[in-house]
């Protein structure tokens, strides 16, 4: 039986809400800095390092955390996995709102970003890898728009347009995933045209395929963190459905993890082989790359595999958030800390704290926004009056 869950909290000062504010308060001042100064301003990009932590967290760490939404609908709606139905919502709101806080942040590192349009609009570079990324990640952020309106839809009483864009959801889920495998890939395929520049461990031909395979990893790893979450925080705005299979959702997909991870280990080591780059990992380097591979690829896909065997849903949560611990080290790795690894180190970059700052100031601007339509929407339930239409 689906309730609907209307109460709100009333109290504003709670700890989140000041944190948060303060949060977004500093923020503000720092975007105000940002579009005032100019990037010199609040970053330390240079011509040898004009790709920093906004470009390797906001966007590569935001895409790749972001998949999770393609991963659960196409479960979902294209192999007909129903009993992760509950996942759906949930997942494609973080995908919609991850997706929408990469492209806001490209706002600040493009050096004039009212052109972001002009290869659309004015010359198409369609021989660009990076023109693919942002026409898959455009067509993408629009789909993912449509795939989440019936739930604000269903809380506007927008019927008619609720049951025709629901109409929709398979060719919606279709083309998602098309794009999605296109764009993760391609953000691989970026540097590519730099194997001068990027150390040859991480340097591979199968970047791309890296690139999508972990996607797939960290979109499985964030619907259980983000469950995990919000059972926690939103158990009250949930129904019984939401309450029943949230142990189902975090055995099934830690067992697809886990089988994903093996295969992205063996992926990764026959990368190693293809460049006979085995003697660079004995180098400090190479000391890292191990810890980055056994650690955050090999353990997890144990752990989960333990913890899927043995039912232990605790395993399979902490395992989840190292996982993606993980994806954020490894698209570090290449856009960081193994890009330009030649430079001295007085000509390395590393982020001014007013870039650390506004990353942060981003990604909290996607937890309010979480949290206002999750305690307003139907995300975590089934809107009695679209029951039938479910």
């Amino acid at each position: 039986m689906s309730k609907e869950i209307n109460n709100v909290s009333t109290s504003f000062f709670t700890p989140f809400n000041i944190i948060a504010g303060i949060i977004v308060v500093i923020g503000l001042i720092l975007t105000g800095l940002r579009f005032t100064g100019g990037l010199a301003a609040v970053t330390n990009l240079t011509d040898y390092n004009p790709w920093g932590i906004w470009i390797g967290f906001d966007l590569l760490v935001g895409v790749a955390l972001a998949a999770g939404g393609y991963v659960t609908s196409a479960a979902v709606y294209i192999f007909g996995m129903k009993r992760y139905h509950s996942a759906v919502r949930p997942a494609i709101l973080t995908a919609f709102l991850g997706y929408t806080l990469v492209v806001l942040a490209l706002h600040y590192d493009v050096g004039r970003p009212w052109r972001l349009p002009y290869p659309f609009i004015v010359q198409q570079g369609t021989t660009s890898v990076l023109f693919e990324v942002a026409a898959c990640v455009a067509l993408y952020l629009m789909v993912l728009f449509l795939e989440f309106s019936p739930a604000a839809l269903e809380w506007l009483g927008i019927a008619k347009l609720r049951k025709l864009i629901t109409s929709l959801t398979l060719v919606l889920t279709i083309f998602g995933v098309i794009l999605s495998t296109l764009h993760q890939s391609s953000l691989g395929a970026l540097f590519l045209i730099a194997p001068s520049k990027l150390h040859p461990l991480w340097y591979s031909s199968y970047l791309p395929i890296f690139f999508f395979v972990s996607s797939v990893i960290a979109g499985l790893s964030m619907v259980i963190f983000e469950s995990t979450l919000s059972h926690r925080y939103f158990a009250d705005k949930m129904d019984e459905d939401h309450h029943k299979e949230k142990d189902r959702i975090t055995l099934g997909f830690g067992k697809a993890a886990s089988w994903v991870l093996a295969g992205y280990f063996a992926i990764k080591v026959v990368g190693i082989a293809e460049g006979n780059h085995w003697h660079l990992l004995s180098t400090s380097y190479g000391l890292w790359f191990l810890v980055e591979l056994i650690g955050f690829v090999a353990l997890p896909c144990f752990f989960y595999a333990v913890g899927v065997r043995d039912k232990n849903l605790t395993i399979i949560k902490w395992t989840a958030v190292w996982t993606v611990v993980g994806i954020i080290i490894n698209r570090f790795n290449i856009c960081l800390v193994a890009f330009n690894y030649h430079l001295p180190a007085d000509e390395r970059y590393f982020p001014h704290w007013m870039e650390i700052g506004i990353s942060i100031f981003l990604v909290t601007l996607g937890l309010i926004a979480f949290k206002f339509i999750s305690t307003r929407m139907p995300i975590f339930y089934q809107h009695p009056d679209y029951e039938d239409a479910h």
